[in-house]
This record gives structure tokens, sequence and C-alpha cells, in this order.
């Protein structure tokens, strides 16, 4: 299908989101949106939008967002071209006839879709043959219903060297077929071909819409390799596929979790104990195709790998693919299991609902990625534990979106300003963290400006920021002029507001703003409405105190406003460096640390620099 970008253009013109989603989900418009419940996971408020000039839909709940195509191809279980193929036909439009390529490449690909297909069916006959008497004690001991195993497909391949060869030339296949799907391999001495699975319960790998595209085989008795995958073939490349996923897809998006775990077996322990939304990469560790799959069934997936050496490692190189891709709202959580148990094993000794329990208390990405670093070496010394913070900064420093990187260095430097206040606290109650000389004398009790620690001067000081007036004013301007956000968006991001109410609403600000950057004053209030801040936004808006201030005013110029707001934002720099300034100066009063001392320099640098800016 020879399928320009133009054509694709041209239909997303002609069929609006809306109107395919529509015939799924009951959407009420509000201004130049669409909302209603999201159809890829159960919510009882409406998180799901449709913009039909953007032509996009987005789930702020789960993280579903696509375009007219993607939403036919996950509601649908169709693939790109069969999606394309279904609006062209309610568009009117005539889909490009394919290419000779494309013919030779779709009927090659259907061939060995048929081939594959064959396979799977004679392997579950096997099973159930006095041949495959084996297999099926084999999957009793594991506890498979045979329900189970009718729903996943499993099978058995016999041990007999060309058995499959023999029994699918009997049925029309040629011999190139088989070996081009990856069922028959060349000796190595060069005497013919034999079937690559044999004596081994066989699993299908099924892709999303249903279709088996390759096996994994499980070896009976104590040959290897244990697991065997089939090979990389036109129709199967194991870095992209998921087992389980088939099954798993609809639970997932109804749990709004999908879970990660090592292999066949635990996939289907766990569907079986009522977990159905579990899926498992095929024996590699999980690439970066298969986390944006993951993404598309939920915004957090759980690891979930064995509690032995080979998971724990597993789960390390996952952070380690997954850390760079990290976006807002889409990330990674970890659970482990005890040492030497998979999920089989848990569930058997500790019942269905203790698996919940770890699934639902899964580690988040951050604090996994500081417990990974903190046990990776000692830190038991100031400079192991120097290494220890570098370490974690170089690691944050390769998360590509902005926005989440800044949001990982604000959580990290927060608890390592914690450990350090946490061992001052120990030394000063006399149980020093690290071996080295204790402080003593006069100047350990006097703060840098002359006061004694205790003086309620410092403490007032220490509390003084804007005015709650002030920071609601600088509220009133950006949602009266949200165009500003362009420009002073990322001072407010660096801007906290004492008022944890305003706070919120600033955060809440800026992540519309994110997600829609041409939102006009009204759109911004009923988005925010919508996420529950009628009333704070209400006071916001009253305009009770714009006469003395006439910059925040919806009516004002724009140059006014502009100027008005950075006005504002140069104050509250300066608040927060003043207080900054004092904070340290106790410190470094009582420690005479040099990151003290260096950090006080720097605030008391920044803060000139403010302040030349306000003067001029």
């Amino acid at each position: 299908m020879n399928l320009t970008p133009e054509f694709l253009e041209e239909l997303r013109s002609r069929i609006s989101v809306s109107e395919v989603v529509g015939r799924r989900v009951q959407l009420q418009k509000h201004g130049r949106e669409h909302k209603g419940l999201c159809p890829f996971h159960n919510e009882k408020s409406p998180s799901f939008t449709v913009v039909d000039d953007k032509n996009f839909y987005h789930c702020f709940g789960c993280g579903a967002h696509g375009d007219v195509i993607t939403f036919v191809m996950e509601t649908e279980g169709l693939a790109f071209p069969e999606a394309v193929e279904r609006l062209a036909a309610q568009a009117g439009l005539e889909v490009p006839k394919p290419t000779v390529e494309d013919r030779q490449r779709a009927e090659r690909a259907k061939t060995l879709g048929g081939v594959v297909e064959a396979a799977c069916a004679w392997y579950q006959q096997n099973l159930a043959s006095a041949d495959g008497a084996g297999a099926r004690a084999y999957l009793t001991q594991r506890g498979l219903r045979s329900k189970t195993i009718a729903n996943f497909r499993i099978g058995y391949a016999p041990a007999r060297r060309g058995a499959l060869l023999s029994a699918l030339r009997q049925q029309g296949f040629e011999t190139q077929l088989l070996v081009d799907a990856g069922l028959l391999k060349q000796a190595e001495n060069g005497d013919g071909l034999y079937d690559y699975f044999r004596d081994r319960v066989m699993f299908p790998i099924i892709d999303r819409t249903g279709r088996v595209i390759a096996f994994g085989g499980r070896i009976l008795g104590d040959g290897q390799p244990k697991y065997l995958n089939s090979p990389d073939n036109p129709l199967f490349h194991k870095g992209r596929v998921l087992y389980g996923l088939a099954q798993a897809r609809d639970a997932a998006r109804k749990a709004n979790r999908v879970v990660v775990c090592e292999g066949y077996m635990d996939v289907i322990a766990l569907y079986q104990a009522g977990i159905a939304e579990a899926v498992a990469p095929l024996g590699t560790a999980l690439t970066e195709e298969q986390i944006q799959v993951l993404w598309r069934l939920a915004a957090e997936p759980v690891i979930c790998f064995d509690g032995d050496t080979a998971g724990n490692r597993a789960a390390v190189r996952a952070s380690a693919r997954a850390l760079p891709m990290l976006k807002p709202g889409h990330s990674l959580r970890f659970t482990s299991l005890p040492e030497g148990q998979d999920p089989d094993d848990f569930i058997s000794r500790n019942g269905v609902e203790a698996m919940q329990a770890r699934l639902r208390d899964a580690t988040a990405f951050v604090d996994f990625l500081w417990s990974q670093e903190y046990a990776s070496a000692p830190v038991d010394t100031p400079e192991r534990m120097a290494d220890f913070h570098m370490r974690l900064r170089s690691r944050i420093k390769g998360i590509a979106d902005g926005g989440v990187r800044a949001a990982y260095q604000d959580v990290i430097e927060g608890r390592i300003q914690a450990e350090r206040d946490l061992a001052r606290g120990q030394r000063r109650g006399g149980n020093d963290r690290f071996s080295g000389p204790r402080r003593s004398g006069d100047r350990g009790q006097k703060g840098v400006f002359g006061k004694a620690i205790g003086d309620p001067s410092i403490k007032q000081a220490v509390e003084r920021r804007l005015s709650s007036a002030a920071q609601a004013l600088l509220l009133k301007v950006i949602l009266n002029h949200p165009g500003l956000i362009d420009e002073f968006g990322e001072a407010l991001g660096y801007t906290v507001l004492s008022d944890q109410n305003l706070d919120k609403l600033r955060q809440e600000i800026l992540d519309i703003a994110g997600q829609d950057p041409d939102l006009d004053s009204d759109g911004l209030k009923a988005r925010l409405a919508e996420r529950g801040h009628r009333h704070i936004s209400g006071i916001l808006s009253s305009g009770h105190d714009l006469k003395a201030v006439a910059f925040a005013n919806p009516s004002a110029p724009f140059d006014k406003a502009r100027t008005g707001l950075a006005d504002l934002l140069s104050n509250v720099r300066v608040s927060e460096l003043d207080d900054r300034l004092t904070e340290v100066g106790v410190n470094l009063a009582e420690t005479l640390d040099e990151d003290d001392w260096a950090r006080f320099l720097l605030f008391k640098q920044q803060e000139m620099q403010v302040r030349s800016q306000i003067d001029d």
C-alpha cells in the first residue's frame, strides 16, 4: 500500500476525530474541545479530550494519545493499513494502489502467517495426543487449568527430528516457507533441515490483532537452552513484541495498569490468578519499542521480575532503557519478589491479595533510581557520599524531557539536602555520621549576621515571603493574560508560592498551558474549573482589587501586563533569595561547611544580580 504523507493528511482532514470517537464515546462539546469518559480505562469523571482542529485525542488519566487513525487501530484491533482502508472508505477516498513491492511483501507476510498458524494448530493437536503426555503432566504440575491452556493456545513440539516438516508438507506448505518462518533450521554439519523446536512445550506469541507470529518453547527435561524463541524473521521481531499482549490489552485498560514480568509462565500464572493485565519481554532486556507499547496500555507499567540476581539485573536494565524516555505522566514503577520466588511461587505461598498489595505499593521510578545507586557502592565516608550524589546527578542528566528532568533534579536535590540536615542533626546530638573533628567554640553559636541561632528575628526572616495578596495578583495576571506564559513560563516554573492553594493553582496553570499553549483566558479558566479549581479561580478572577493594580485587569494592554508581571516575579525572586541567604547563613554558622559557604556566595551573587535588574 503506497500511502504518501499527502494522502494521509487528506484523509485526516476529511474525517474529524470527534466523529469517529463519538461512535464509541458520548462526547460533550466545551469550546473548541470535546469531553467524555475515556474508552481505554475505567473512570467516573471525564478526562478524555478530543481536539478536532489539531486532530488528536488525549486522556489525562491514562495517557492515551493519538489521531483518528490511531484511535481506530487501538479500539478495533486493526493494523495501520487496515485502519486507513476503513477510514478511507468512510471519507470516500480511493486508497492508492500498492506497488509491486508492496504486493509481494503483503503476500509473503500473509503466507508466512498461514504457515505459522498451521504450525500452532499442529502443536495444539500434539499436546492432546499420546506424544504430549509428558507436556500435559508438566502443565498440570505447574497448576494450569485446561481453560488457560486453551486460551493461550499452548501446544507441544514432539522430539522427532522432522515431524513438523512432514506434517506441514502434507498440508501443501513449501519447505522454504517453514525456513523463512523460523520453524526449520539447517543442520550445522550440512545434513539437511530439522525442526527448530523439538520436545518442547510451545507457547504461541500472538500480536495485538490476535495473529500467531512466532513461538517460545520450554524444554522438557534438563536440556539447554531451557527456553527458546523463534528467530527474528519478516513476521517477527522479538524486541517489538510482548508475550501475553493479546490477552492483557482489555484487562490493562480496565485496571489502568500493566504488569511486566519475566517469562511465559509468569504471565500465565498472574492471568490465572485474576491479574490478566500481565505481559513479558521475550528473553531480552525490555526495549524502547516495548516500553512505548506498554505506555499505550498504562501510564506507569509495573516491573515485577523474579527475586533473584538475574531478576534484579533485568529491572536495572529496564530502568536504564526507560530513564531517557520518561515524559510527563509516563514512567515505570518497580516491585521485587522474595529471593528465589517468581509470581507463581509467591501467589502459591501468600495468596493473590498479597500479590495485589505488592503491585499497588510498587516503588516509584525516582525511589528505585535512588536505591539502585545507593546499593551500587558503599556510602560510608564523605568522599563516597559525594560520589553517590554525583552519580545520581549524572543519571538524571540523561532524561530527554526538560520538564521531567527538572522535576527529578528538584526531588533529588531535596533529598540530598535532607540527608545533610539529618547528618548535622546527628552531629549536634553527639552521634556523628562520619568520624571527624567536632565543632567547638563560640562561633558555632552565632549566625553570620551576629545574632544567636534561636533569635526570633532570624526565624521571621527565614519565613518571610511575598504577601498572599501579591501572590494572588501574580496569578491573576496570568489568568487574564495567558499569552505571557510563553515568555515567563520558565520563571513561573521556578517560583514556589508559600500559599499552598495558590502554588497548586500555579502548577495547574503551567500544566494546562503546556498541553494547549493556544488557550485564551476563558479557556484556561474553564480547564481549571474542570480540574476542581472553581473556588480559587473564582477568587482570582473576581477583580475585587484590580482597580488598584491596573496591569492585572483583563482589559489592560498586553505590554503593561507584561511589565507588571516582570516586576512581581523579580520581587518574588528577591524574597526567595533573601530567605535562602538567611537560611544558608544559619547553617554556615553551625557547620562551617564548605558546601554551605559556596551556596551562601552563590545566593548572594544571584541576589545582587536580581536587585540590579530591578533598579535598572
